[in-house]
């Protein structure tokens, strides 16, 4: 490994991994936010609301993400014109939110229907039985899939570089365009990829461990 080709191209590589992280943080923010609603869509007594969210689950964790990345940022609707920063970021949502609906939804259907119904007999109205039933039992089940399908995000959003969102894989493709090192450029970009999802990780075990304790 040459240090000093790693050392001329760390400022590019810096800035790429901050883009990475705005990218991915807002990317699983927007898709937690879509996703729970399409659960809640999905488990609606309401038949049209229920085929609506079933039909957004269907198309968008069948398609690839790079369908979805290229239709918003080459083939906008409405005449709209995306930057390739809001392209990518849309499409990860998008894309993302198939997958967190799924997971928020099993972690909704797994409460015990009688503690609903108790909730019910002392006069909670749906959202406190949401917030205070639902939800803190819910979070339990739904962290360990919930983060693994972050880090997933995190290490997919390297294909918005191929739209030139200037993120840590375009970084490295730009250093590797500079110096021909091959090592140098994809395993400090590795290097980079694999400590931000080992925080997430980390994050998942904490917050696991957590839970565990309060458990017992």
């Amino acid at each position: 490994m040459d240090l000093e080709t790693i050392s001329n191209y760390l400022p590019l590589y810096l800035e790429g991994a901050l883009t990475t992280f705005k990218i991915s943080i807002l990317a699983i923010l927007c898709a937690t936010a879509i996703g729970y609603v399409i659960a809640l869509l999905r488990l609606s007594s309401i038949g049209v609301f229920r085929g609506m969210a079933f039909m957004y689950v269907w198309v968008f964790r069948g398609t690839p993400l790079m369908l979805t990345l290229f239709w918003l940022y080459y083939a906008t609707p409405f005449g709209l014109t995306l930057t390739a920063f809001v392209a990518g970021l849309a499409a990860m949502s998008i894309n993302s939110a198939s997958f967190k609906s799924e997971i928020i939804r099993a972690g909704l259907m797994s409460v015990d229907k009688g503690q609903q119904e108790a909730a019910d007999s002392v006069g909670m109205n749906p959202i406190q039985k949401m917030m205070r039933i639902t939800i803190p039992q819910a979070i339990r089940l739904v962290t360990p899939p919930y983060i693994n399908n972050c880090v997933i995000m995190l290490k997919e959003s390297a294909i918005v570089s191929i739209i030139t969102v200037p993120d840590l894989m375009l970084a490295a493709q730009r250093a590797y365009n500079s110096s021909y090192s091959v090592a140098e450029t994809l395993g400090v970009a590795g290097a980079v990829y694999l400590s931000m999802t080992s925080v997430l990780m980390l994050f998942q075990y904490l917050i696991e461990k957590k839970m565990r304790i309060v458990r017992k």
